[in-house]
């Protein structure tokens, strides 16, 4: 687990997926599921001047991580590895509706897993077949949103940092 510090003194420490989900399991599994409709997925990194830059991904869970897999030299790929922060948003689907579990967000850093470390890359590789060659990232995770609709009356964010339980906001 590692900590940034802001300039407001606010520590953001992340945690595996595993971890996060073990802490508030129903809300893991939806963001899952909603990960798990499409393929395709909106990642968010930090170009070089510092300004945003959206992106197409694929992500996987496995073993109790969030992996994110790209191609060589991928600009998404030298953002992360130039700042590790990252937003990563869930294919909504079709249509404008939040059904089927809401929208989701994870929010966190990104963290290479090296070239030597060959039995994590063959462990992943082994399981989603990427082309190669490949680089690999598994995640800290710093924050998951949950936005959906209740009784199509109320907008409901659910918001999860570590260290503290799911905050739930309704808004009418």
């Amino acid at each position: 687990m590692s900590t940034d510090t802001h300039t407001d003194g606010r520590e953001d420490s992340g945690v595996t997926w595993g971890a996060f989900a073990a802490a508030e399991p129903e809300l893991a599994r939806t963001v899952e599921e909603r990960f798990a409709a499409h393929t395709h997925h909106v990642l968010a990194t930090l170009r070089k001047d510092g300004s945003p830059r959206t992106t197409g991904l694929e992500v996987r869970f496995l073993d109790g991580e969030l992996w994110f897999g790209m191609m060589p030299g991928s600009m998404k790929a030298l953002d992360v590895r130039r700042d590790p922060r990252f937003s990563l948003q869930a294919n909504p689907g079709e249509g404008t509706t939040m059904g089927g579990g809401g929208d989701v967000r994870i929010a966190g850093r990104a963290v290479e897993v090296p070239e030597d470390d060959t039995a994590t890359r063959a462990r992943y590789a082994e399981e989603v077949e990427p082309p190669e060659p490949f680089h690999l990232f598994r995640t800290e995770v710093t924050e998951v949103v949950r936005t959906s609709v209740e009784d199509e009356k109320y907008l409901v964010v659910q918001v999860w940092k570590p260290g503290a339980p799911v905050r739930t906001l309704k808004r009418t």
